[in-house]
């Protein structure tokens, strides 16, 4: 079990681009994807230029050990109700279990305790088993099923809308640290 300290989110930056763009296009992270097609180098830093300006979108780089493995995504900003909408994948593959719920608790903590969201929703492919385990993991609950709401290599697929409340973390919150977390060591004397 990690230490939050080896942890870090930070927002993501041009210099991440190349790193992100194979992430973005490798086929563990596509497959569950709203957009699967792969991403040129243009449409890719035309989407960073976009979002760089966007007052209703976050992208951010989580870190292990200083070591970029993931993005968290935040879109559909919408400020006068405290609301998003957010996404995630980790890009690499080669890391020690509970970095994914590490990048969750990181990206939860973000927008709950420091930007003041009221309420966080994922959208999940509901053929997504992993996901929904994830969300219902981090807090969430299903709030609704979007019917054939997206197309999937040819079919409509239903998506499911898992969401979290400000309440729901406060409470959750300290049980995700224990579970996630090795717990800090005072030093000697304090």
């Amino acid at each position: 079990m990690a230490s939050r300290s080896d942890f870090r989110l930070r927002p993501m930056a041009e210099s991440d681009l190349q790193t992100v763009l194979k992430w973005r296009n490798s086929e563990h992270v596509r497959n569950n994807m709203f957009t699967d097609h792969i991403i040129s180098p243009e449409e890719h830093r035309a989407w960073f230029e976009k979002v760089s300006n966007e007052k209703r979108s976050l992208h951010l780089i989580f870190e292990y050990l200083g070591r970029p493995i993931g993005v968290v995504n935040i879109d559909q900003i919408y400020r006068l109700t405290n609301k998003c909408v957010w996404g995630f994948y980790l890009g690499e593959r080669d890391l020690p279990k509970g970095c994914g719920s590490a990048m969750g608790f990181f990206a939860l903590e973000y927008l709950f305790d420091r930007l003041g969201f009221r309420k966080v929703i994922g959208e999940v492919f509901t053929f997504n088993a992993d996901s929904m385990r994830f969300h219902k993991r981090l807090g969430f609950i299903e709030e609704g099923r979007l019917a054939k709401h997206c197309l999937k290599n040819g079919i409509s697929e239903d998506v499911t809308t898992m969401v979290i409340l400000d309440s729901d973390w406060q409470r959750i919150r300290p049980t995700l640290i224990s579970r996630f977390f090795e717990v800090e060591k005072e030093p000697c004397g304090k």
